[in-house]
C-alpha cells in the first residue's frame, strides 16, 4: 500500500525538504543519478555499498511518489527498468550541492574515515 503524498503542514521550506530526502540513502541516490545520469537496479544497488535491496526499493517508490526519479520500464525479456532524475529531482541535487560541500570540508578538516567508491560503480 502507498503511502499518501508529503503534504506538510510544514513549518518552513527547510521542513519542507528534508521529509522528501530524509532517510540516509535517498541523498545518495540523488547523487548516484545526477553522476551517471541513468542507473538500473543493480547499478544504483553496487554504487550504494551497505544498502539492502529493500531499502533501495522502498526508497526509490518514494522518490518516484515524491516526483524525483522516473522509472522507466522497457518492454523487453528479461524487463529491463533503469531510473533517472526528473528536473525536480536534478533541482533537489544542485540545492544540496552546498551541504554537499560542507560536509566534504567537515570530513578533511576532522580526519574523518570514508568508504571507498569503487571507480567502475
Amino acid at each position: 500500500m502507498a503511502k499518501a503524498p508529503r503534504t506538510g503542514p510544514y513549518i518552513c521550506g527547510i521542513d519542507a525538504a528534508l521529509d522528501v530526502v530524509s532517510g540516509k540513502w535517498k541523498g545518495l541516490i540523488l547523487w548516484e543519478l545526477d553522476t551517471h545520469r541513468v542507473r538500473r537496479f543493480a547499478e544504483l544497488r553496487r554504487g550504494l555499498p551497505g544498502v539492502s535491496e529493500k531499502m533501495l526499493t522502498q526508497h526509490l517508490r518514494e522518490m518516484e511518489e515524491d516526483g524525483l526519479v522516473h522509472r522507466e520500464v522497457y518492454a523487453e525479456v528479461p524487463p529491463r527498468v533503469e531510473y533517472s532524475l526528473t528536473e525536480s529531482g536534478r533541482a533537489l541535487n544542485k540545492a544540496l550541492a552546498p551541504l554537499g560541500a560542507w560536509g566534504t570540508e567537515r570530513i578533511r578538516s576532522e580526519g574523518i574515515e570514508t568508504v571507498p567508491v569503487s571507480p567502475h560503480g
